[in-house]
């Protein structure tokens, strides 16, 4: 380890920061050309500017990024109408009114 790095009380806790820097710094996704919806800021991006987390994508063009939520909706609706979707057990229903 160099030692600016551990050299005295201020040299560790330099250290210490920059290791935390490291580990919990915003881990961006994406390469140029590839295009994103991102969650957080509500607009179509290219390349690698937010975490995966954040995005839906990666898409082939802006256009298709730019309707990404209709997509998800249109797939959430055909998944819940999907009956092998649901692990409920086929036969009557014990529910009552």
């Amino acid at each position: 380890m160099p030692a600016s790095l551990t050299s005295g009380h201020g040299g560790t806790c330099r250290w210490r920061e920059e290791l935390s820097m490291a580990l919990f710094k915003k881990r961006t996704a994406g390469k140029p050309g590839e295009w994103y919806y991102c969650l957080e800021h509500k607009k179509v991006e290219e390349g690698p500017d937010c975490p995966g987390k954040d995005r839906f994508g990666p898409y082939a063009s802006p256009d298709e990024a730019r309707h990404a939520m209709e997509t998800a909706a249109e797939r959430n609706l055909q998944w819940e109408n999907d009956p092998r979707w649901h692990d409920a057990p086929a036969g009557p229903s014990t529910d009552e009114d």
